[in-house]
């Protein structure tokens, strides 16, 4: 039998619930359905755990969030990040588990009231094939799943990764304490979400000093 096949009149029909954030984060992300796939990635001391860590606190405002932390588990850096974004603001909503395995998250999703949203940090890390991730997507289709991926050389480290990203709906890179948007929603590309103005500051400084240093050698 044929699968159906869908009019223009019925696509333009659909409706889709949306996260109802404010424009600090629609602004750079735009306005992104509850249970979308994110993919994020950045070079190590970009910002990028720190940027993970202000979104779940986010997303605890509309669901609980649990927050796989297969990479650093709980270190002291992991706890510091806890305390500086003040997660224990939202601690009925987040939580962290540090090694479950393909099975064991599974039967977690499938528990009534699970979370909402599913921190995978680091893809890598993780032990859970890119297979077995798009079969929990397609069967808990209404959570959101979110995957952090370790770099090399400015891509997705592995080809799995690198499948991963074309597949999600959100993209976003993070650079010198900023996140930039390269997925579908944003209705501004050049827009970005600041994580740290300190941090930001400095990479830019740097970068000019930088730009000078080559500029005096070469004249």
């Amino acid at each position: 039998m044929a699968k159906r096949a869908y009019s223009p009149k019925e696509v333009l029909a659909k409706k889709y619930k949306t996260l109802p954030w404010g424009e600090k984060w629609s602004g750079p992300f735009g306005e992104v359905p509850v249970n979308e796939t994110w993919f994020i990635s950045g070079a190590s001391a970009s910002g990028k755990s720190s940027f993970v860590m202000q979104l779940a606190k986010e997303l605890c405002n509309y669901g609980t969030t649990l927050y796989l932390s297969y990479e650093e588990g709980i270190s002291q850096s992991f706890q510091m990040r806890i305390k500086r974004e003040r997660m224990s603001e939202v601690q009925g909503r987040f939580r962290v588990i540090t090694d479950d395995t393909y099975e064991e998250l599974a039967e977690r999703l499938g528990r009534p009231k699970s979370a909402k949203f599913v921190i995978i940090d680091s893809f890598q890390e993780s032990g859970i094939t890119y297979d077995q991730f798009m079969e929990l997507i397609s069967r808990f289709h209404r959570k959101s799943f979110i995957f952090i991926s370790q770099e090399y050389k400015g891509e997705p480290a592995g080809k799995p990764a690198g499948r991963l990203k074309y597949k999600a709906g959100i993209k976003i890179r993070v650079v010198g304490y900023k996140a930039y948007c390269q997925g579908r929603f944003t209705g501004d590309p050049g827009s970005c979400y600041t994580i740290w103005e300190e941090g930001e500051l400095r990479t830019s400084n740097n970068i000019e000093k930088d730009e000078h240093k080559e500029t005096d050698s070469g004249a």
